[in-house]
């Protein structure tokens, strides 16, 4: 199987499951958080929705340089509604998607770099950041954004097997 049909294959998957958490977000507590140094529930389940779109931009650039970037660039800090961000979840998975169709395995062994300034974070192969940064980091803030979900009293949606709400597989 090449790289490209299996992480478009997992684009799918984990998308489905982004999906049903993202429809569960509670509608006008986006500045809600369990505590004072986490992030706020909007902006967590924004950065989750914008997600897959990093895939098509190690596909498409040579390097982040986050230093080059402002926070409000990154993710939107007005107030979203459950359809804003499945909205910003299907643009995000379609530019992917986009991406991935376009290149091939080769590109995606060529090596991509994160900096910050100067000082480079990391540089793998564009498939290593694709997995790493992108589908793990994305089930990790997914992952959060469930823990969010059930302490703001909204529903946890099934994503990998049953949950409290959703006990069939």
């Amino acid at each position: 199987m090449k790289l490209t049909e299996f992480f478009l294959g997992q684009l799918e998957r984990e998308a489905a499951g982004t999906r049903k958490a993202l429809e569960r977000m509670p509608e006008g507590k986006n500045d809600w958080k369990p505590h004072e140094k986490s992030m706020d529930i909007g902006y967590l389940a924004a950065l989750v929705a914008k997600m897959p779109s990093w895939i098509a931009m190690m596909i498409e650039q040579e390097e982040l340089d986050f230093a080059k970037r402002s926070e409000s660039s990154f993710v939107p800090k007005q107030q979203l509604t459950r359809a804003d961000l499945v909205r910003m979840l299907d643009e995000s998975v379609a530019e992917a998607r986009a991406a991935l169709q376009k290149t091939n395995d080769d590109h995606l062994m060529k090596l991509w770099r994160f900096r910050v300034g100067e000082r480079v974070v990391s540089e793998e192969p564009r498939h290593v950041m694709i997995q790493d940064s992108v589908f793990n980091h994305l089930c990790h803030h997914r992952g959060q954004l469930t823990v969010y979900l059930r302490l703001a009293g909204a529903s946890v949606p099934a994503i990998y097997g049953p949950s409290a709400d959703e006990g069939k597989f």
